[in-house]
């Protein structure tokens, strides 16, 4: 049984790849062959509810865990371990009905009860899921019997079915899933040597179609030369995403294949917005300006990513060009100062990634704000520092982040949220947006939402990050594109 629309219409080259058979009709491709993919993400821990982080994402999303549904590679909704849903005409109650062939890798059947259990799990007050509030409209899941699941809604979501697509769904008696797995994917974990390798081996019960290789292989690294440098002497056959523009000439040759695609990965000036000076827009918008965005993009990534103005991507709906909301200026920058009570400028303290290529642009707003009298004191810190003193504390002025999602920008209207931005007017246009009758009514609203955030300066919306795939010329059907940190591994073969 084939998995539904393998991204073949969104890797062209994938198109041409059968097991068995080269795309050129010349060598066979290794159907056992192992995959060894290049990443700077290793996960925190196993767990999409316990702040595993984007580096899980990458390894498991489609890979050992599955949902009801699927995002594909455009970010457009598909069944997967659902086969129908009926709302209901209020749009308060969805019915699910699940496939009746899947079993988990422990070997356990899919229930019902498993798809409430991880439902449950996301929406638990211990849940680290960034996408937990999506959920809080569900009133009441219930299973009446092992295939149907029903969802009761407290008022009516739009997004829900694609809301669903972020959940996965886990063996609902499996105990701790920080460390080992138990989903329905096409691969089981092999084993995961922390700070080294995670293995992922095809898994020969799998509902759908098999994964075209034997296994997969994620090598992790604190240091992007050294990923580099492992595909260049063969310890590794791509790398998921390249950092940097001055990486790839190393690669412009026969041996290797650069591809870009589109990304939803944003890089993010976040200001603490609940604290001094940062709750007054004023500064915020100041800080903004004074800002060259497109010096700071050409400086990281030479001809490569995109501008943008406010939290969305050209790839969602609601997407408008925002970036002369908050231009360039920095006359404009320390009048805006000057009237915010700071003609001499204030100094804050800047959290950043210890990763790049976070710790280069710190220093690149460092300089930049000292042009209008502002100090940045740059402290450093680890992904695991960032989750824990930034995301679960807020005890932050200012930081760095990279933002991943799509379709992320109702994060303005949490108050709660780590950046604490609280508008009323956005607050009810999200929620607006998300009882919208239908998908134009939802563009409208979260139009106005990117308005006001831009208009705002909620965050300083640095860049779009591009998609660059860098693999050896003998291994194809990766995807290119970058919708929120997921990468199929299932359709790649080597040749």
């Amino acid at each position: 049984m084939r998995r539904p629309l393998a991204l073949v219409a969104a890797i062209a080259v994938s198109a041409l790849v059968l097991v068995g058979c080269s795309p050129s009709g010349g060598e066979t491709a290794e159907e056992d062959a192992s995959i060894h993919i290049g990443s700077l993400y290793e996960p925190q821990n196993l767990s999409n509810t316990q702040g595993g982080g984007q580096g899980v994402t990458e390894a498991f999303n489609g890979n050992v865990y599955e949902g009801l549904y699927r995002l594909t590679d455009d970010g457009e909704v598909e069944p997967l371990l659902a086969t129908d849903a009926e709302k209901s005409e209020d749009g308060l109650t969805y019915t699910v009905t699940l496939r009746d062939d899947v079993t988990f890798h422990s070997g356990k059947a899919l229930t019902s009860a498993d798809v409430k259990a991880s439902v449950e799990a996301v929406t638990a007050e211990d849940s680290q899921s960034a996408r937990a509030s999506a959920f809080t409209v569900i009133s009441g899941i219930e299973t009446p019997d092992e295939q149907t699941v029903v969802f009761t809604l407290s008022e009516p979501s739009i997004s829900f079915l694609y809301n669903l697509a972020y959940i996965w769904i886990v063996n609902g008696e499996a105990d701790d899933l920080t460390t080992a797995e138990d989903g329905t994917g096409p691969y089981t974990l092999d084993e995961w040597k922390q700070g080294s390798t995670l293995t992922l081996t095809r898994w020969d019960d799998y509902w759908g179609e098999a994964a075209k290789n034997g296994e997969v292989v994620f090598n992790y690294y604190t240091d992007a030369t050294a990923q580099n440098n492992a595909l260049l002497t063969g310890e590794i056959d791509l790398i998921t995403s390249i950092q940097s523009p001055d990486a790839l000439a190393q690669f412009d040759n026969d041996d290797y294949t650069i591809s870009e695609g589109t990304s939803t990965t944003k890089e993010l000036l976040a200001f603490n917005d609940r604290v001094a000076p940062f709750n007054d827009p004023l500064v915020r918008k100041a800080i903004y300006s004074a800002i060259d965005t497109q010096k700071l993009l050409n400086s990281i990534w030479a001809d490569y990513g995109t501008l943008i103005g406010s939290m969305v991507p050209p790839t969602d709906p609601w997407y408008e060009d925002l970036t002369d909301v908050n231009p360039y200026d920095v006359d404009l920058a320390k009048q805006q100062l000057a009237e915010a009570g700071f003609p001499n400028g204030f100094e804050f303290t800047l959290d950043t990634p210890s990763y790049d290529p976070h710790p280069a642009v710190a220093e690149f707003l460092q300089s930049q704000l000292a042009e209008v009298g502002v100090t940045v004191n740059i402290n450093t810190i680890s992904a695991d520092e960032w989750y824990t003193k930034v995301f679960q504390e807020r005890d932050f002025e200012a930081t760095l982040q990279e933002h991943v999602n799509d379709r992320d920008v109702v994060w303005y209207g949490n108050p709660d949220f780590y950046w604490g931005y609280d508008n009323a007017d956005v607050q009810q246009w999200v929620a607006e947006a998300e009882q919208a009758a239908t998908p134009e009514e939802q563009t409208e609203l979260l139009k106005k939402v990117n308005e006001q955030i831009a208009e705002d300066a909620a965050s300083v919306w640095l860049y779009l990050y591009p998609q660059i795939v860098v693999a050896s010329a003998d291994v194809t059907g990766y995807p290119v594109n970058g919708l929120n940190s997921q990468f199929f591994a299932y359709d790649i073969v080597k040749s």
